[in-house]
């Protein structure tokens, strides 16, 4: 049991990295996408998508994995900082499927401003990485908020 709960908390530790560690690639993405020709233009529009299913599956991972160190660990799920992180997690997870794919599937309109879309598309990455790391630091520190 001892090697199953420190297992499971590798793997929520790595699944927490792959849901922060790639919305970093989107910023300079962005960029580059603000200034390319069609052609160029869809190979990053393609990188994006990958880097937002990627943060999207290892959030998939990260949920599971927390919810079975909830299960076997020493923590009771009515704890204030769990309630924090699962309100948390509810929140990002709706702002990640439409803050993303909405905006994405605007980008394609005939049209549609693409430089004000990619500057809401960087708002949004920022305020999914600031949710993240709210949630990262509630899991590593635990506090009693009530």
């Amino acid at each position: 049991m001892k090697y199953m709960y420190g297992t499971f908390v590798f793997v929520h530790v790595v699944s927490a990295v792959l849901s922060i560690g790639p919305l970093f690639l989107l910023m300079p993405t962005i960029k580059r996408l603000r200034n390319a020709d069609p052609l160029t233009e869809k190979a990053y529009l393609t990188v994006i998508n990958v880097i937002i299913r990627l943060v999207m599956h290892a959030g998939h991972l990260l949920v599971i994995s927390g919810a079975l160190l909830l299960l076997i660990g020493p923590w009771p799920w009515f704890t204030s900082w769990v309630i924090a992180t699962l309100a948390i997690l509810l929140l990002s997870g709706v702002f990640l499927s439409t803050g993303f794919t909405r905006v994405l599937r605007r980008y394609h309109l005939p049209d549609s401003n693409k430089a004000e879309i990619l500057t809401i598309l960087t708002r949004t990455s920022w305020i999914y990485i600031g949710l993240m790391l709210i949630m990262l630091w509630l899991m590593v520190q635990k506090p009693m908020l009530w």
